[in-house]
């Protein structure tokens, strides 16, 4: 099996929203937890639209430094974006890197700070 259907299996059952964008800005895509959480601004509708039109000005002018510094070095990989209260989250952009570590893209990545609410192997 390739590989690329196990790396899409991931972002499928990530319960946090990923979302994939090409070095235009494009969104390319969108997990299902992306979808459900960008709902009221489109949703899978997204997927091929610029991720800057979804965005002011300012937000805008940030997305684009830190897609360049991600330019600049191979070494420049991840970005703390913000704080979210609201979902007590933090969001970063990660690069995406080829094989030769040509960067190829960019995502959006967020991490809870919720305590797991689940038991441990709670399968019920």
């Amino acid at each position: 099996m390739e590989l690329s259907a196990f790396f899409r299996s991931i972002t499928e059952q990530d319960r946090s929203a990923v979302v994939v964008c090409d070095l235009e800005h494009t969104i390319i895509y969108m997990n299902p937890a992306a979808v459900k959480r960008y709902g009221n601004r489109g949703g899978a509708s997204l997927v091929g639209r610029n991720l800057l039109a979804c965005h002011n000005t300012r937000s805008g002018e940030l997305i684009n430094e830190v897609a360049d510094w991600f330019r600049r070095s191979k070494d420049n990989n991840i970005v703390f974006t913000g704080y979210n209260k609201k979902d007590n989250m933090d969001v970063y952009m990660v690069a995406m890197r080829d094989e030769e570590g040509t960067l190829i893209g960019y995502y959006e990545k967020h991490e809870h700070r919720s305590l797991e609410t689940a038991k441990a192997y709670d399968m019920g």
